[in-house]
């Protein structure tokens, strides 16, 4: 998923990145869903070499394509010019991949300027959008750019996934034979551990709920009012499918697909609007960061769409 930046509007970037991402689901390559253990790269999410913060939501998806299409042993990117300032350079010839970001402006005084309900001037919504380079396409980097990273292991992880489950204070009711959150009770359920085939498969199941767990009132206030089956029920699980994606990185565990029932439902809900995916993984990203704070700390990232 490798865009270059050629003037394209904002509605052009989001049909290519939505029909790419769509062509992948058809085809059982998920973005978010990659064989990591054939890779070259670190698991972990995609940073910025230069400042070290994580890039978020649909970036996170274009850079991992592109990470896995090249076979690009890190997860660092920086610009042109990050590169030129670290004292290295971009090879000639490399092809960079856009990333981008959402922004906002008021329109000057003579311009049309549309209105919200207070009659005040009413911010216009528009795609910024720039050119970053893999730090493998690029020489002369220093030590900053180029350290080596955390190699994960089990032994090392799930005590850390561990820590920051119960970090949340989520209430989590183990046992039965279901995984789910309930919403109006604001709980988690999840079998328990001895029913999963490997153990890391608790974590992942138990990380996705804490997904839909971000999302009540008190939280980040994104559930929907509709219920199983309809379009906005879809969305929040791609939704929760991604957060547990993100996170599961960050913490070392590999992703996997936790719904893939719900495939065919978000392939209608990608074709209908190509700005769905964008939006999915926006706040895919805010709960993760939500969830990592209680165990990391607040971290700041490279803005996205």
């Amino acid at each position: 998923m490798g865009y270059q930046d050629k003037g394209r509007t904002g509605a052009t970037l989001y049909s290519e990145v939505t029909d790419r991402i769509i062509a992948q689901i058809e085809e059982g390559t998920l973005p978010w869903v990659r064989p990591w253990d054939d890779g070259r790269a670190a698991l972990g999410l995609p940073r910025n070499a230069g400042t070290g913060r994580r890039y978020s939501g649909i970036n996170v998806l274009i850079l991992w394509s592109r990470l896995f299409e090249e076979g690009y042993g890190s997860q660092r990117w920086l610009t042109y010019a990050q590169a030129q300032a670290m004292g290295g350079n971009v090879r000639k010839g490399e092809r960079g991949t856009t990333v981008c970001y959402a922004d906002r402006f008021t329109p000057k005084e003579g311009d049309t300027v549309p209105s919200g309900p207070d009659g005040e001037p009413r911010q216009i919504a528009f795609l910024k959008r720039f050119t970053v380079f893999n730090i493998d396409q690029c020489d002369g980097l220093g030590e900053r750019a180029t350290a080596a990273v955390t190699t994960w292991n089990e032994a090392l992880t799930l005590p850390i996934a561990q820590t920051l489950i119960e970090a949340t204070g989520a209430d989590i009711r183990v046992g039965g034979g279901e995984a789910y959150y309930a919403p109006q009770d604001d709980y988690i359920r999840v079998p328990r551990p001895e029913h999963f085939h490997e153990p890391i498969n608790w974590f992942r199941t138990a990380l996705h709920e804490l997904g839909h767990w971000t999302g009540h009132r008190s939280r980040l206030d994104r559930l929907p009012d509709t219920g199983f089956g309809s379009p906005a029920y879809a969305r929040e699980e791609l939704i929760a499918e991604l957060a547990s994606a993100f996170l599961c990185a960050e913490l070392g565990i590999v992703p996997t697909v936790r719904h893939a029932d719900y495939l065919g439902a978000w392939l209608s809900v990608l074709r209908e609007d190509s700005k769905a995916i964008f939006r999915a993984a926006s706040q895919a990203s805010k709960a993760a960061d939500y969830l990592l704070a209680f165990g990391q700390g607040e971290e700041q990232q490279e803005e996205a769409a």
